[in-house]
């Protein structure tokens, strides 16, 4: 398994960091290695100081269940009480959270990472991560689970 570098970690934030400016925004970006562990997060100047843990658990989210947060609204709302205890898990680090925002790292087919951002909107934190690691060459296709075959836009709400 590879994980994402410092070097592309940090070309991502300052890149998520150039969109939300132009949005009028002040986001804190997070980017956490395929395990969900940090790699790196910046809050710029403005975020409100919440926002670099939001984007955080955004990213783990993102990472160790292999999915785009907004792909899991679906398991989340149809099974509340499993999806709620995921957090609680000894090997939880982090908050399980589906929500925008929280963008699964994939590169040549090989996730390899996640993004999360917070202090926009919801939408807004989704299109600055959405556009960023469209521009970078990321991939945005993920198969719903339980599905073999062909993947399908994180705009499939289906888990």
């Amino acid at each position: 398994m590879s994980d994402i570098s410092l070097d592309a970690a940090e070309e991502i934030i300052a890149a998520a960091h150039q969109r939300a400016r132009a949005l009028g925004k002040a986001v804190s970006v997070a980017v956490v290695d395929a395990g969900g562990f940090p790699v790196a997060i910046r809050r710029p100047d403005g975020a409100r100081p919440l926002t670099p843990d939001i984007a955080r658990a955004k990213a783990y989210t993102a990472a160790v269940m292999q999915r785009p947060g907004r792909m899991l609204r679906k398991w989340q709302e149809s099974q509340p009480v499993f999806f709620s205890q995921l957090s609680q898990l000894p090997g939880a680090a982090m908050p399980i959270m589906a929500t925008e925002g929280s963008v699964t790292i994939k590169r040549h087919g090989e996730i390899i990472g996640g993004l999360g951002i917070a202090g926009g909107t919801a939408e807004e934190d989704q299109q600055i991560a959405d556009e960023v690691l469209t521009a970078l060459g990321y991939e945005l296709e993920f198969a719903a689970w339980g599905v073999a075959g062909t993947p399908t836009a994180d705009t499939d709400k289906g888990a």
